[in-house]
C-alpha cells in the first residue's frame, strides 16, 4: 500500500467534517484513487474481497486513468475487486455515452481484474424492467445484507448534478426511502429517457459513499446539500448512510461557496472502521 498516503504537497482542505477541497478536478481524481486503494485493502483485509460501484461522468473518467497507471494499478489486489455500477443508461456498452464502456476504455482493460469480477447493468436490453429484476440477482449472488435487507457495498462512488440529481435519481422523481426495490428504472423526464439506477436504500446501507463534485455551476447546489433546506429534499441530500461514512470530495471552484471561515482549518483523516461490519445474508422483506 506504499504510495497511497496524502501528497503533503498539496494537503486538502476539510472545509466541513468529510468535506475534503482540492484545486482542480485532477487533485480531486488522485484524492479518490488513494482512497480507493486504501478502502480496498481495508475490505479484502477484513472481508478478503472488494465489493466497489462505480459512477460516470468526467470525473470519474480522470480517476478511472489515475487508477490505471503505473503508480496506482500495482497498489490493489485486482483479483480480489468487484465491480458494479450505480446507474447506467439504456445503451448498450458500445456507445460513448455507456458508463461502463467508459469505465472498461479508462480503467478495466487496463488493469488484471479477472472479467468475472466485473458486473455491468445491462441497461440496453430491450425489456429493462427484467433486467433490473437481473441485476438485483447479481446482487443477490455477491453481496451481503444489511439488517433491513439491502445489499451493503464496501465502496459506492457517486457524482452530483447541478440539479443535486445523484446516480439516476432526479429531483421530482419518486425517490424515496420506503421503497423495497435495490435497482429501479425511473423514466428522466428531462431527457425523455429510461435509466437503470440503485435505489436510495442501497446507497444508504453502503458502508462508504464518496461524491466527487467539481465545477462552479454545482457550488450552490453543493451548499443546500451540505446544509441548506430543499423541499422536497433534493436526491444528493437523501444520500445518508446509515452505518457508514459519506464523504465528499470536491473541488475550489464547486466548494467556493463552502463555510469560508473554515478553510484554514487542518485537516483529519476521512478513513476510518464504519458500522458494525458486513450483514448477513437474507431475504428481503
Amino acid at each position: 500500500m506504499a504510495g497511497s498516503g496524502e501528497n503533503f504537497n498539496s494537503v486538502p482542505r476539510e472545509i466541513l467534517s468529510g468535506v475534503r477541497v482540492y484545486p482542480n478536478p485532477a487533485e480531486v481524481a488522485r484524492a479518490a484513487a488513494r482512497l480507493f486503494v486504501d478502502y480496498a485493502w481495508q475490505a479484502i483485509a477484513k472481508d478478503g474481497q472488494f465489493f466497489v460501484a462505480l459512477s460516470g461522468g468526467s470525473t470519474p473518467q480522470l480517476l478511472f486513468g489515475v487508477l490505471a497507471s503505473d503508480e496506482f494499478r500495482g497498489q490493489v489486489d485486482w483479483a480480489k475487486v468487484h465491480v458494479f455500477w450505480g446507474d447506467e443508461r439504456a445503451v448498450p456498452p458500445t456507445h460513448p455515452n455507456s458508463n461502463y464502456g467508459m469505465a472498461r476504455r479508462e480503467l478495466l482493460v487496463r488493469v488484471p481484474i479477472p472479467e468475472g469480477n466485473v458486473h455491468r447493468m445491462e441497461a440496453e436490453k430491450p425489456n429493462i424492467g427484467r433486467a433490473a429484476h437481473e441485476y438485483e440477482e447479481v446482487l443477490r449472488k455477491y453481496l451481503e445484507l444489511d439488517d433491513r435487507g439491502f445489499p451493503r457495498f464496501h465502496l459506492i462512488f457517486l457524482g452530483m448534478g447541478p440539479d443535486g440529481h445523484t446516480a439516476s435519481l432526479f429531483p421530482g422523481a419518486r425517490v424515496t426511502q420506503q421503497t423495497s426495490r435495490w435497482v429501479s428504472t425511473p423514466m428522466v423526464a428531462k431527457l425523455n429517457a429510461r435509466r437503470m439506477t440503485l435505489t436510495m436504500p442501497v446507497l444508504n446501507a453502503a458502508h462508504r459513499v464518496l461524491f466527487l463534485v467539481v465545477g462552479a455551476e454545482k457550488a450552490e447546489t453543493l451548499r443546500t446539500v451540505l446544509g441548506g433546506k430543499a423541499d422536497p429534499p433534493l436526491p444528493a441530500q437523501m444520500v445518508q448512510p446509515r452505518e457508514g461514512l459519506r464523504v465528499f470530495l470536491v473541488d475550489e471552484a464547486a466548494g467556493a461557496l463552502l463555510a469560508p471561515s473554515a478553510l484554514d482549518r487542518p485537516t483529519t483523516p476521512i478513513f476510518r472502521p464504519t458500522g458494525t461490519g458486513r450483514g448477513k445474508p437474507g431475504k428481503r422483506s
